[in-house]
């Protein structure tokens, strides 16, 4: 039996990422265009994890949020009870995961459903203090490995009132907040792919 148990998840056909504009890192222009096609339910569809993660014909949409104290960046290493194996040990800013049928409750489509998972992943992942607001602020792509190759990140920035957040899986070890300067300097080379174009991308932007 597969390890993904017959999990399905939310793609997009490669084509329709080449239609957008392919890149490789972050993207931030014409980003509510872009969001608005990969979101249109007609653009998209589920399919089998085991054969999603093998085929770069589709990429995986996948919501990544990152969470802000003041100038500070919550992060965490992957355990190994995380379901991707190939990001183990690795230190990520980015809590999320796959869009699954079951967002799509209550007759969700599209955008409602997408929404639908990232509040899932967040509650699933994290025990934050208080009321939180995200929003979208960039697109995330690199080709240049197997994980990437099957994956589109939907990054999602999320300014924190209180920095007293607690993991509720056992996947996210050593959580904790550090300045975004260090994680762009000393901590840089310990973080996985996806997380060094997002705190390259926030220590340019100046946010």
């Amino acid at each position: 039996m597969s390890k993904y148990d017959g999990e399905q998840v939310l793609v997009v056909p490669r084509a329709l990422f080449e239609g957008i504009g392919a890149f490789e890192g972050i993207r931030t222009d014409a980003l509510d265009e872009a969001v608005e096609r990969l979101l249109d339910p007609a653009n998209h569809f589920f399919m089998d994890r085991a054969a999603a993660e093998e085929d770069p014909t589709h990429k995986q949409l996948i919501p990544y949020c990152i969470f802000r104290h003041g100038t500070r960046v919550l992060h965490y290493t992957r355990g190994k009870s995380g379901g991707e194996s190939r990001l183990h040990a690795q230190i990520s800013v980015g809590v999320g995961g796959h869009v699954n049928p079951v967002d799509t409750g209550g007759g969700r489509t599209g955008a409602a459903a997408y929404h639908a998972a990232v509040t899932r992943e967040i509650e699933e992942e994290l025990a934050l203090p208080d009321q939180h607001e995200h929003r979208i602020i960039a697109l995330l792509n690199d080709d240049s490995n197997p994980v990437g190759r099957v994956h589109l990140g939907i990054v999602h920035l999320v300014d924190l009132r209180s920095d007293q957040v607690s993991a509720r899986e056992d996947a996210l070890v050593e959580l904790g907040f550090s300045e975004l300067a260090d994680l762009n300097g000393p901590l840089f080379g310990c973080l996985e792919t996806w997380s060094r174009f997002c705190v390259k991308h926030l220590s340019e932007a100046g946010a």
